[in-house]
């Protein structure tokens, strides 16, 4: 880090502000917000100053810096935008060991001032060391969309809150639960400002949250690998939870978004090694649950496409255990749309199939002449262990062999390949490319359309490298 990032108190403090432009003003207004004293000194200043000067919310001093002017400042900016003054002030502040702030001028300050997302008592300041204060900018105007302005009453009133819910729960443990469930439970009406709700149900809120023990399970879709490719519901379940039960085929990145002290299992199953049966999981979260904690189930993709989403939620709810099912986006979407496959094309198929090609360990059981007969694309999920019997059976069934069909290995990941070829020839495109699990297969004519755009992207690079 350029910078030990850190929000300093400032209230009452005299802060001193050496020049009077438009960039000294907009300083000297950061500072009021932070409830400074503050003096100006320059030879003449804004019609903002000014008035600032006249309802007395600040002490203006119209001549030039004298280094005697240093003496008690709690911090000096220096705004002037003339090199040789500022280096002059930063020389006297430094002597005197008094932090300093020259404007578009990092290599002799002390400290930068951030880009600064304002929800008090809430701040949010981001940096980039003073290398790219336009992207900084561009950052807090993406998290000012995140946060609505009713943020700072939330959090008031749970300052107002804190010295009861402390005589009322004893342990750390139950005031982080109570806490947790104090921000979730409040979030829709902080979203819409909605004061009214946010008083009349306080005083239920606060009764329901501290008598209520039973623990909470969110079975969460993670996605086909890509972090970013998170729901945002998603990822505030990964930071709200206690325990994190998760499979094998997560991405590499996912779990760095969780709580750091969150308790995380790998219940992961590859093809004919399954460490954990479903029985064995049902019983682990429901075990977690009992417990009072807030349990994310995290699965690859979507929950209900594959991920046996629909009896994890059976069993745990005939426990009486509470569960929300979060869904993610699917394998076959996010593969397809990585690699540059529609799954459906006005040209090629008007519709799609996802189909598993193993169940216990086996070739999945289909009706292959209609799964044929449609003509619709077929993704196929867990495909590798049974791909000769696939294509096989779906060759018998009337497709023909050269129909084409694409392998999408790591999916959406930096180490994404895309390997096509032929239904007939699957098996031996697997072999000789070394193919491994997580692997999507996406058979029929849509495949094409990766291959045009495979051909075209060559031909750019063909030309780019001749240009250069």
């Amino acid at each position: 880090m350029r910078y030990l990032p850190m929000f300093r108190r400032i209230r009452r403090q005299s802060c001193l502000v050496i020049g009077g432009g438009d960039v000294a003003a907009r300083k000297v207004a950061m500072l009021l917000r932070a409830g400074a004293d503050i003096t100006v000194i320059a030879p003449k200043a804004s019609p903002t100053i000014h008035d600032l000067k006249k309802v007395g919310k600040i002490s203006l001093h119209l001549r030039r810096f004298e280094t005697t002017d240093i003496s008690n400042q709690a911090i000096i900016i220096s705004a002037t935008g003339v090199r040789e003054i500022d280096e002059m002030v930063a020389a006297t502040a430094a002597k005197a060991s008094i932090p300093i702030n020259v404007v578009d001028n990092p290599d002799i300050s002390d400290f930068i001032f951030p880009a600064v997302v304002d929800r008090d008592p809430m701040i949010v300041a981001v940096s980039t060391g003073g290398a790219a204060p336009v992207l900084a900018r561009e950052i807090r105007s993406a998290i000012e969309v995140l946060l609505p302005s009713s943020l700072g009453n939330l959090i008031r009133n749970a300052e107002k809150l804190r010295t009861t819910v402390r005589s009322h729960l004893a342990s750390v443990r139950e005031r982080q639960r109570f806490w947790a469930r104090y921000f979730r439970g409040w979030r829709t009406a902080t979203l819409t400002g909605n004061k009214n709700i946010l008083n009349q149900n306080k005083q239920n809120f606060l009764k329901s949250v501290f008598t209520e023990q039973d623990g909470h399970v969110a079975i969460v879709g993670a996605g086909p690998g890509d972090a970013d490719l998170l729901t945002l519901r998603a990822l505030q379940h990964l930071q709200d939870a206690d325990v994190i039960i998760h499979d094998r085929l997560i991405g590499p990145n996912i779990l760095d978004y969780a709580r750091r002290d969150a308790e995380q299992i790998n219940i992961g199953k590859a093809f004919g090694k399954h460490s954990h049966n479903q029985n064995e999981i049902n019983i682990l979260l429901a075990h977690h649950a009992s417990l009072g904690k807030h349990v994310v189930r995290l699965k690859g993709g979507d929950p209900f496409v594959f991920g046996r989403g629909g009896e994890e939620p059976e069993f745990l709810q005939a426990q009486g255990i509470s569960v929300e099912v979060i869904p993610g986006i699917t394998a076959s979407l996010g593969c397809a749309a990585s690699a540059g496959i529609p799954l459906t094309h006005r040209n090629a198929t008007q519709s799609v199939t996802l189909l598993t090609g193993t169940s216990t360990n086996e070739l999945a059981t289909h009706n292959w002449h209609a799964l044929v007969a449609t003509g619709a694309t077929l993704a196929v999920y867990m495909g590798l262990g049974t791909a000769n019997q696939l294509s096989n059976a779906l060759i018998k069934a009337g497709m023909h062999g050269d129909t084409p069909v694409a392998v999408i290995e790591n999916g959406t990941l930096a180490t994404e390949r895309i390997v096509v070829g032929q239904l007939a020839e699957l098996e031996r495109l697997l072999a000789e490319n070394a193919i491994r699990s997580p692997a999507m297969l996406m058979i029929g004519d849509v495949v094409d359309q990766y291959q045009i755009s495979d051909s075209k992207r060559r031909k750019e690079q063909q030309l780019l490298a001749a240009a250069s």
